[in-house]
């Protein structure tokens, strides 16, 4: 099981990377005006996206699935964590939507949005790095 968890933290460190750098590369683009850079920022979200985010995070939940019927953890701080990660798949729907109206040029937001956009998922991180340590209740 420890290969499990060790696996399920490789993981969980790919999403999060994903889910920081994505909503940064939309600062940049919301940012930009020039065509050549607008067709970049679109490679690179869409990689960054089904490459990286994506597959992290279907292999965290799938590894920690897989934790959770190996151990059986109880307790509500179990329940917090999981409403946490309903929060990062909400978060991470709504960046596929973003990269959509970027991709299909619709993007009605501003930088200064994406800005704080960028700032959600490390309010998760910190609360389940939390429940998961502490294991509060």
């Amino acid at each position: 099981m420890l290969v499990i968890k060790s696996l399920h933290i490789i993981f969980m460190v790919t999403w999060f990377a994903g889910l920081f750098y994505l909503p940064r590369l939309f600062v940049y683009h919301a940012m930009s005006t020039d065509t050549i850079s607008q067709a970049r920022f679109k490679v690179m979200e869409r990689k960054l996206f089904y490459g990286i985010m994506t597959p992290g995070g279907l292999l965290t939940i799938i590894l920690g699935v897989w934790l959770w019927l190996g151990y059986g953890f109880s307790g509500k701080w179990i329940h917090y964590k999981l409403s946490c990660v309903l929060g990062l798949l909400i978060y991470h729907a709504l960046c596929l939507k973003y990269l959509l109206d970027f991709k299909h040029d619709r993007n009605q937001k501003s930088h200064v949005f994406f800005r704080v956009f960028n700032e959600i998922p490390v309010f998760f991180l910190v609360v389940i790095v939390f429940l998961v340590i502490l294991k509060p209740m």
